[in-house]
């Protein structure tokens, strides 16, 4: 796993994994790497993945993608609501033992 990490300008997104050691090493290149190069590095310790730097785009998609999914949960949701109603909240309180 490369202990050299060359910025590189690239378009598309790719993936290279580099260990911990490496990655402190050449932390500026690392960072560079993904907010320049757009370059996604797997963090490794003892050749396990650990962490990972991305940039900040992908980081932007994957809130845009559980936003949508959170959306949707709650859409359902409420639907389930329409159908079935609700339960009031002194008879959940009962049910779960909880009214002291």
């Amino acid at each position: 796993m490369g202990a050299d990490l060359p910025v590189r300008a690239k378009k598309k997104s790719s993936s290279e994994a580099v260990t911990t050691v490496a990655a402190r090493q050449n932390f500026s290149d690392l960072i560079n790497r993904a907010a320049y190069g757009k370059d996604r590095v797997l963090l490794t310790r003892r050749s396990r993945p650990l962490a990972a730097v991305v940039p900040i785009e992908d980081i932007a998609l994957l809130e845009k993608i559980e936003d949508r999914e959170d959306l949707k949960a709650a859409r359902a949701a409420l639907r389930e609501i329409k159908r079935k109603g609700t339960i009031p909240w002194t008879r959940l309180k009962k049910d779960l033992g909880l009214d002291a």
